[in-house]
């Protein structure tokens, strides 16, 4: 039986996955994520970004369970999938904001526009500790913002949500208040994308519908 492990530590592609029948082991990375963007060459797509840092975590929670001997054997057969998305305004790629006065900053510059959410993703097929195949594709839907009024930002900042998230809102947490209409995968925007997950997982040889727990002996 194929192990689908989420290289991340998101509850939001968490609850995506098993939303959709998939209860995954989460194994978190810990990418210096700063590194591995910075390590890319000048002028690189964004498009390339987020899927680089999506195969940096599935690579080094890959070799994490590669390096234990229990867990080598716990995931002898395994999809080990990496994600990262990131918001796309004006040309430049915005993470998680972190503090409340970047957030705002960042939500006086989105209010009332569209941006592109970015997401990479990588699946890895890991077999005995060795990675046997690699997919890795990007995917971009379009969010078109609303313009909350002072007091509701104030109020969404202060929750904390924001800070925490790439592009300073959700779509399925009290950010979707402020979210006019998206273009593209509802999914990918939370932070899994299950249509471009499906197309990896079976260029890796893995049929989704393996994966559902129904399914599973």
């Amino acid at each position: 039986m194929t192990v689908f492990v989420l290289a991340s530590q998101s509850p939001a592609r968490l609850g995506v996955l098993r939303n959709a029948g998939v209860e995954p082991v989460v194994r978190v990375s810990h990418v210096d994520e700063d590194a591995v963007a910075a390590a890319l060459p000048v002028g690189t797509a964004p498009e390339v970004i987020v899927v680089e840092l999506a195969r940096a975590k599935a690579r080094e929670v890959a070799s994490t369970l590669a390096a234990d001997p229990e867990l080598a054997a716990a995931h002898a057969d395994s999809v080990v999938v990496g994600c990262d998305s990131m918001l796309l305004v004006d040309g430049e790629l915005q993470g998680k904001p972190l503090t409340p006065e970047v957030a705002r900053a960042r939500w006086a510059e989105m209010a009332g526009r569209s941006a592109d959410l970015l997401t990479g993703h990588c699946v890895l097929r890991v077999r005995d500790g060795e990675i046997v195949a690699e997919a890795a594709d990007c995917s971009t839907t379009t969010v078109h913002f609303a313009k909350p009024e002072p007091a509701e930002l104030d109020a969404y900042i202060a929750t904390g949500e924001p800070l925490q998230v790439a592009g300073s809102f959700t779509l399925d947490g009290m950010g979707g208040w402020f979210v006019d209409r998206i273009e593209g995968d509802p999914s990918s925007v939370i932070g899994i994308g299950l249509p471009l997950v499906r197309r990896l997982l079976a260029e890796v040889g893995v049929a989704v519908a393996e994966l559902w727990v129904g399914s599973r002996a």
